[in-house]
C-alpha cells in the first residue's frame, strides 16, 4: 500500500494512504514543470519570549521548530508550508512561508484552503459518534443492519492459478467498530494486485457519482478477510458517510455542516471550493516519475470544484484551512467541547481514541501484517493511537492520537500536554527521488525538544 523506510515513519506516512480519485494515476508533466526551487524569501525567525500561558516551551526551541519547517522551503523540497502549535489553548507557534501557488506566485496566507484528504476521516468519525450518543447504533451492531446491500458479501479465500479469486462465505458481517477501525475486511483499491483491490480500481468505486452508487459497487466486491481478523486500510469511512445519511435523514454534507462545521465555526471546510474562494485554494504538486521534478498535478480530481467532485467522501473528500482544522483540533484537546458547544462527550472521545486492534494484528505497509509492521501504534475509531512511544520510536507521547492526508498534511493531538500540532502542505510524496519528507518526525522532534528545553 505504501513503502516506508523505518518503523516510526508510519506517523509520517498515513498521509500517503488515501488519495481519493487519483491515487493510482501517474503524475504527468504536461503542465508547468518546475525543476528548481521557487523563489521565496528565507524564513525569518523572530526572537521572542515564550508565551506566558506556555512557559514550558523555550523560545530557542520554538525558533528551532520554525527553522526546521522553513528549511523544507529554503531547500526546495516544498513550495509552501504552514504549521501551528497550540498549547492549552494558546498559540505557541504559527509559522508559514513559501507559496500556495507556484504558477501564480501567491504566498501562503492564514485563509489558504488545502486538500486535507484523509484528515477527513477523524471528522467523519466524530460525526458518526454523535449519532452513537443519540442511540442510533451500537458499536457491535453488524454493518448490514444499516447497509443491507452487504448481506451477501463473499470473502477472498485464495487465488486460483489463473488469477481468479477463491471465495468463501462471511462467517459474520463486520461490526460498526470494525468498520471504523479498518478491521472490517473491506479494501480500498489504492494499491495491491489481489482480486479485491483490483476490483475497486476496475469498477472505479472511488469515482462513483454518489454515495448510493458507491455502496452498490462496493457490494459486488468480496472482503479481503473475515471481519475482525486483520487491519487493512479501507473504504470504511466512506461507508460511514452513507450510514450517517440513513441514520440522520440528511445528506452527509448537510449533516457535517449543521452538526459540526457551523457549531465549531469552521467556515471554509467542505467538499468543494466555491468559485468566489478559489483564489485562496492551494495548488498541489507531485514528482514526475521520469525526471524527478516537482510538477503541478493536472487532474480534475484534485481541483475540488463542485462539478469535479464525484461524491461526498468521508474517507478523503474535504478541503479546509488552518483555522478551521485548528478549531476541530482544539475541540478534541478540550475533550469534545469548544466555546461552550459540546460536540461529543468526553467518554465518547475516549472510545474513539482507544485502540481496538485485533489481537495479533498490527498496522503495516501492505495491511494484513504484510510488509513492514509498526510496533507501538494502535488503531482507534478513525484515529491512529500512540500506544507505546518508545516502541514507536517517536517523541509524541503515549496516549496521543493522530492522522494525516495524502497531500502530506499531518496533525496530532497530545492530551497529556494539552496540545495540538497541524502541518499544512500540498505535495504527494510518492515518487520522491530523494529522501521521504518526514515532516511529522521532524516536527515532533522539534516540538518536544522545545517543550522539554532540549
Amino acid at each position: 500500500m505504501l513503502k516506508l523506510t523505518h518503523p516510526r515513519t508510519l506517523l509520517a506516512a498515513v498521509s500517503s494512504f488515501a488519495l481519493v480519485g487519483c491515487a493510482t494515476v501517474e503524475v504527468e508533466t504536461d503542465p508547468v514543470v518546475a525543476d528548481a526551487p521557487p523563489v521565496v524569501e528565507e524564513p525569518t525567525i523572530i526572537e521572542a519570549e515564550a508565551p506566558s500561558a506556555a512557559p514550558t516551551f523555550s523560545a530557542e526551541g520554538i525558533a528551532a521548530l520554525e527553522q526546521a519547517m522553513g528549511q523544507y522551503v529554503a531547500d526546495g523540497r516544498l513550495y509552501g508550508i504552514h504549521t501551528r502549535l497550540v498549547h492549552k489553548g494558546e498559540v505557541v507557534s504559527d509559522f508559514k512561508t513559501g507559496l500556495r501557488g507556484l504558477e501564480a506566485q501567491a504566498p501562503i496566507e492564514d485563509d489558504t484552503i488545502y486538500r486535507i484528504y484523509s484528515m477527513t476521516k477523524p471528522i467523519t468519525g466524530v460525526a458518526m459518534m454523535m449519532l452513537y450518543e443519540e442511540g442510533k447504533f451500537e458499536l457491535d451492531d453488524p454493518v448490514t443492519k444499516y447497509v443491507p446491500e452487504f448481506e451477501n458479501l463473499k470473502v477472498l479465500a485464495g487465488v486460483n492459478e489463473d488469477g481468479s479469486p477463491i471465495l468463501a462465505d462471511m462467517e459474520r458481517p463486520p461490526t460498526m467498530s470494525e468498520l471504523m477501525s479498518h478491521t472490517s475486511g473491506f479494501a480500498y483499491g489504492l494499491g495491491g494486485t489481489d482480486p479485491v483491490n483490483s476490483a475497486f480500481r476496475d469498477l472505479k468505486v472511488l469515482e462513483s457519482p454518489d454515495l448510493q452508487t458507491f455502496i452498490d459497487r462496493t457490494a459486488t466486491i468480496p472482503l479481503l478477510f473475515q471481519p475482525g481478523e486483520h487491519w487493512f486500510y479501507s473504504v470504511g469511512m466512506d461507508i460511514q458517510g452513507h450510514i450517517i445519511e440513513k441514520l440522520s435523514g440528511q445528506t452527509f454534507g448537510d449533516f457535517l455542516q449543521t452538526r459540526l462545521f457551523d457549531p465549531l465555526g469552521m467556515t471554509d471546510t467542505g467538499f468543494y471550493v466555491p468559485d468566489e474562494d478559489y483564489g485562496r485554494f492551494s495548488e498541489v504538486y507531485g514528482f514526475d516519475p521520469e525526471s524527478g521534478a516537482l510538477v503541478p498535478i493536472p487532474f480534475p480530481s484534485v481541483m475540488f470544484r463542485k462539478e469535479t467532485v464525484a461524491f461526498e467522501s468521508g474517507g478523503g473528500g474535504l478541503v479546509s484551512t488552518m483555522n478551521d482544522y485548528g478549531r476541530f483540533s482544539q475541540m478534541l484537546v478540550n475533550r469534545g467541547a469548544l466555546d461552550g458547544v459540546q460536540i461529543i462527550k468526553p467518554e465518547t472521545l475516549d472510545l474513539i481514541t482507544t485502540s481496538v486492534m485485533p489481537e495479533g494484528a498490527s498496522m503495516s505497509t501492505l495491511g494484513m501484517n504484510a510488509g513492514e509492521q509498526y510496533p507501538g501504534i494502535g488503531m482507534g475509531l478513525t484515529f491512529g493511537t500512540i500506544e507505546d512511544s518508545a516502541l514507536a520510536e517517536t517523541k509524541t507521547p503515549s496516549g496521543s492520537y493522530f492522522w494525516g492526508g495524502a497531500a502530506s498534511t499531518w496533525f496530532w493531538i497530545d492530551p497529556v500536554n494539552e496540545l495540538y500540532f497541524i502541518g499544512m502542505v500540498q505535495i504527494f510524496d510518492n515518487n520522491n527521488p530523494g529522501e521521504p519528507l518526514e515532516l511529522r518526525e521532524t516536527s515532533s522532534e522539534a516540538v518536544y525538544g522545545a517543550l522539554h528545553g532540549e
